[in-house]
């Protein structure tokens, strides 16, 4: 569209080339349907400005077949848009399996992301081009928004919870990245920039800004500075529940409900651990609220993600009655 409409934005990817689609013919659809009406409006007033000698008094009963498809075809042809529309709402919540995980937190007034290989940036977000990228993000203080016009995506990103979002960027370049919504006094300068590269420049970029180790191992790290293999370890003689293999698996809790280890489980056991007890196990876990930061606990996560099922020969440790 940005053919057209030199001030519209870039489309970087094939969601942001359906979004324009639907935009335009949605756009089409509206004007079609308006236009007969305001000129006649006009045609009207300009034939009848100085009134009319007919007889009104016997007043014709009207066409009720045009009428009535006046107004059903319409509703059917925008019926067509809201499905379309919904479908590419719904498919931004369907990442693909194998999507690139790169976590983000939003601070006032500043985003802050770290790859899954160790690397950290502030406001500038390195992604290899033809890949499925997916963002999992959370806030360190007040609602912010993730938005970038160049792939028309935007996800509010809320403190205490994870949401998520995903993308494919075909178009290599740099796009801006907006927070779209008030987050304070210096709400406008929260700003950044989308760098996509080829495969071969983001392998580079890996290179020359690598870590020395990746996510998950700095939450090893974290894991056990802050003691808590000393409980969930597979030797501990703590009763614990055994992590390994946690991850996307049911969880039987106390009460008798299954919840899924997912990544806000992992994040509500680790800062509020005695609402949602495993079954058979006392609430006794400290809690760790306030005391870790976003950053850390993405990297707690990362670990205990990382964490493989415990082999035949080593079966996971059950409490005992």
């Amino acid at each position: 569209m940005n053919r057209f409409l030199p001030f519209w934005p870039v489309a970087a990817s094939a969601h942001a080339d359906k979004v324009d689609v639907l935009m335009a013919t949605f756009s089409l659809l509206i004007f079609f349907l308006t236009a007969p009406v305001f000129i006649l409006i006009v045609v009207f007033a300009v034939r009848y400005r100085r009134g009319s000698p007919a007889d009104r008094s016997r007043r014709p009963s009207g066409n009720v077949w045009m009428e009535t498809s006046w107004a059903v075809i319409p509703f059917f042809l925008i019926l067509v848009f809201f499905a379309y529309a919904a479908f590419l709402y719904l498919d931004l919540g369907r990442p693909p399996a194998d999507a690139l995980v790169i976590d983000v937190v939003a601070k006032q007034w500043m985003w802050k992301f770290e790859h899954p290989e160790g690397q950290r940036e502030i406001d500038d977000l390195h992604v290899p081009a033809g890949r499925d990228v997916r963002l999992n993000m959370t806030s360190e203080d007040v609602i912010h928004s993730f938005f970038v016009p160049a792939l028309r995506i935007k996800q509010d990103v809320l403190p205490g919870r994870y949401t998520s979002l995903w993308f494919n960027a075909d178009r290599p370049g740099v796009y801006d990245l907006r927070c779209s919504q008030f987050c304070g006094m210096d709400h406008s300068l929260m700003i950044g920039r989308v760098f996509v590269l080829s495969q071969a420049d983001y392998a580079g970029w890996l290179q020359r800004s690598g870590a020395s180790t990746d996510l998950a191992g700095q939450g090893k790290v974290l894991f056990d500075n802050l003691g808590c293999s000393g409980c969930h370890d597979s030797q501990s003689a703590v009763r614990a529940p055994t992590l390994a293999g946690l991850y996307g698996h049911p969880v039987p809790l106390e009460g008798g409900r299954v919840v899924t280890a997912d990544d806000q489980y992992l994040r509500d056991s680790i800062l509020d651990p005695n609402r949602d007890v495993a079954a058979g196990y006392q609430p006794v876990m400290p809690t760790y609220a306030g005391q870790i930061s976003e950053d850390d606990l993405l990297k707690l996560i990362a670990y205990l993600k990382s964490l493989a099922a415990p082999s035949p020969a080593q079966p996971k440790r059950e409490p005992t009655p």
